[in-house]
């Protein structure tokens, strides 16, 4: 690709979803869009960036997001994060809290989500509501996650009670294949939201924010914006979880650091 082409996409998809793509970058942007450009039987990638650009409806753009952004997930990642979690729980079902609200910010294919959802149900030592807002970007992985269905391998992390307990095991063709069940699938409502586009259609004194191993992709002035929304979205006493390899130092006000990649709302 010409690097005043891949500049180009560069801007485009900053502007679009605050995605900053390195120099570093290029050889990955050119792959993920080979397959759309292959599919459109358009040969050269300057031409492919003025059928985005030229589209009002929007959807290539919407098409071009898809490839780039990079949704890598799995069932308990990072798993002392809802160690602490099903503690936070704890913690509200004792104060009287009748229901636990969380967003989840980064959601990808659903398998943080459905993780979240399981972790807060087993920790509740009485009923209480559970509300989950689980969004993404990308309408091809929110689509996956609403589907809720993931091959064993998939599910291999999930304990093997609760894998039993949440999930339906497919049959005959469909043996290696386990969909989450409708009690725990309602529990979430899938937006997609642009988390460059504030303020968002979230409702606000949230008891827990998810937002993992996105910020990393952002710039400073963008994370910035993004924490001080979050500070907004929480109620006094709310976490904020990012990922192991984020820090939000000289970011935050009200946030105070309770262990490594997990604050608190003061």
């Amino acid at each position: 690709m010409e690097k005043a082409v891949f500049d180009r996409f560069r801007s485009l998809v900053y502007d679009a979803c605050g995605i900053y793509l390195t120099d570093q970058k290029e050889a990955l942007v050119t792959a993920r869009i080979g397959k759309r450009m292959r599919a459109l039987q358009v040969d050269d990638h300057r031409s492919y960036y003025d059928l985005v650009v030229a589209d009002a409806s929007g959807v290539e753009l919407r098409e071009l997001i898809n490839a780039i952004s990079t949704n890598v997930t799995q069932f308990y990642r990072e798993s002392r994060h809802f160690d602490f979690f099903a503690e936070v729980v704890r913690g509200l079902a004792t104060n009287g809290q009748r229901e636990v609200r969380v967003w989840c910010a980064a959601c990808s294919t659903g398998e943080e989500p459905y993780t979240i959802a399981m972790t807060a149900l087993e920790a509740m030592a009485k009923p209480m509501a559970l509300q989950i807002v689980a969004s993404d970007i990308s309408t091809k992985v929110l689509q996956i996650a609403k589907f809720g269905v993931y091959r064993d391998t998939d599910v291999a992390r999930v304990p093997p009670n609760l894998l039993k307990k949440y999930f339906q095991k497919g049959v005959g063709r469909a043996e290696r294949l386990y969909r989450i069940k409708p009690e725990l699938r309602q529990r979430i409502n899938y937006r997609q939201i642009n988390l460059s586009t504030p303020p968002f259609p979230v409702e606000g004194n949230l008891d827990a924010i998810f937002c993992r191993n996105v910020m990393i992709y952002f710039n400073q002035d963008l994370r910035r914006s993004l924490v001080a929304s979050f500070e907004r979205l929480l109620r006094p006493g709310g976490h904020l979880f990012v990922g192991m390899a984020e820090s939000l130092s000289g970011q935050h006000r009200d946030l105070q650091t309770v262990e490594p990649s997990v604050y608190v709302k003061a």
